[in-house]
């Protein structure tokens, strides 16, 4: 499928076979291209958590306003935007710069360091929730469109409890839950 048709053919549905299964290595291969997302300066400020067993879906359907979707879809994927990714991947970040030639010496560094502190603010800063979630859309996006490339279809969701969801799948509280993407 080309990239215009996948663009112009995505739609929201809101109604899924809940016969139909994707297949693990599908799934696994659909979240991989969508990582090829922009992220500012390659932080990736995202985690998925799929949800795929019977058991799981019902629960989060509860979360997510007793929505049939929920369950009718083969997977729903919890996305997660994570605020810590500066702290967790800057420094290799700025390591694979030098080596890949994007900074020509080792002392340049320390201008990032400065322009990413810039940007981003402090760990709980609006800036960096902003930051992360604004990275973790493009990955939504991105899922979605590679969705429509597998000829899947996807429904992103923003009516759920966040508190629920963090609760009921382990994500820390200081994480962002912007959606959540019900896929078939």
């Amino acid at each position: 499928m080309e990239v215009l048709e996948a663009i112009i053919e995505r739609r929201a549905i809101n109604y899924f076979d809940p016969e139909k299964d994707i297949p693990e290595e599908t799934l696994r291969e659909l979240i991989e291209i969508a990582n090829l997302a922009p992220s500012s300066f390659n932080l990736q400020p995202w985690r998925v958590v799929v949800v795929n067993t019977p058991e799981r879906k019902k629960v989060l359907r509860q979360c997510a306003f007793n929505q049939p979707k929920v369950e009718e879809a083969s997977a729903v994927l919890i996305i997660v935007a994570d605020p810590d990714v500066v702290e967790l991947y800057q420094e290799r970040m700025l390591e694979d710069m030098l080596r890949i030639g994007y900074m020509q010496s080792p002392e340049q560094k320390d201008m990032y360091r400065g322009m990413i502190k810039k940007l981003y603010g402090d760990k709980d800063s609006l800036n960096r929730k902003i930051f992360a979630v604004k990275n973790t859309a493009f990955f939504a996006m991105n899922l979605m469109i590679a969705a429509r490339g597998f000829r899947l279809e996807t429904h992103p969701m923003d009516g759920f409890d966040e508190d629920c969801v963090k609760k009921n799948f382990g994500i820390p509280g200081d994480k962002i839950i912007p959606l959540l993407l019900a896929t078939i």
